[in-house]
């Protein structure tokens, strides 16, 4: 639960409060009270949700708990399965359009399907759309869904088990560019306390995190002014997958989203994500510094 006060100006800042509560699928109990099912990913979106608000200027608490009221949880639950319902109504609809575009219809889907708690009616019809509308494309079906001179080196790099996009690739910035003797730790998101020459990146209260609208990996790029311009390259591709915002849409964005879903679905490790992970950017990185980015 999202409890917040924002600073009566500018307006923007509520505008763009609610486009991040869209994204993420919380729904409101009340005006400045907003929810969302209990997990690991929830927590994660409304804590730094809440960062965003406190540096704005505005206030933010974070709770856990039930309702005694049945009904309320009913009603909170509806809300949840209408609000991707009549996405799934939007995306089955957009997907009927002779103009429709497949790449990003599809993003579109795979995030609504990701937060889809209390299964909502609706997704047949919409991934039935955009198997026709593969079909109607391309005759198939559906798609798969510088370092600083003062750094110290060596340092263990503390963050989250379970890594994704932005924790592969801040890793594979910081190993690359950063600190080449860095050692990497995984730790669960509850009951850990840093040690020295410890240093922790995108988990909460780390050294290295979300900054306002900036990924980790962006933040890192700009504490450590690395300006090389195939790093800004990735991450805007990084941006556009972990903040589900659609700000940057860079064309390598689905290819990589895919690479790297099935990166993490071959593997739970951490270490053997990482280490495809690191392989990939690799590669990756070659192809942009050589001018393979498009715009």
């Amino acid at each position: 639960m999202l409890i917040h006060q924002l600073p009566p100006k500018p307006d923007y800042l509520r505008v763009k409060l609610r486009r991040r509560l869209q994204h993420i699928g919380a729904v409101p109990l009340k005006r400045t009270v907003y929810v969302l099912p209990v997990s690991d990913q929830s927590r994660e979106d409304l804590e730094w949700l809440a960062r965003e608000i406190a540096a704005d200027g505005g206030e933010a608490t974070l709770a856990q708990g039930s309702f005694l009221d049945e009904e309320t949880d009913r009603r909170l639950v509806a809300a949840l399965q209408a609000a991707r319902s009549g996405e799934f109504a939007e995306i089955t609809v957009a997907a009927r359009h002779e103009r429709a575009d497949l790449d990003r219809l599809t993003r579109r889907l795979k995030n609504a399907v990701a937060l889809d708690h209390f299964g909502a009616p609706g997704r047949p019809d919409a991934e039935a759309a955009l198997d026709a509308l593969s079909q109607r494309l391309t005759g198939t079906g559906s798609p798969a869904m510088t370092p600083p001179d003062a750094a110290p080196l060596g340092r263990t790099w503390v963050t989250r088990t379970g890594i994704y996009v932005d924790r592969i690739a801040s890793a594979w910035l910081i190993k690359r560019f950063i600190d080449p003797d860095a050692q990497f730790r995984f730790v669960p998101p509850k009951g850990y306390h840093p040690e020295p020459n410890e240093v922790r990146f995108d988990m909460f209260e780390g050294e290295f995190t979300h900054e306002g609208d900036l990924c980790t990996f962006e933040t890192l790029c700009r504490h450590y002014k690395l300006k090389d311009a195939a790093l800004s390259a990735i991450g805007e591709i990084v941006h556009d997958i972990d903040c589900n915002d659609d700000k940057l849409e860079r064309p390598e964005t689905p290819g990589l989203q895919i690479v790297l879903d099935g990166i993490t679905s071959a593997s739970s490790d951490d270490e053997t994500r990482l280490a495809r992970g690191v392989a990939m950017l690799d590669d990756l990185y070659a192809q942009l510094a050589k001018g393979g980015a498009r715009k």
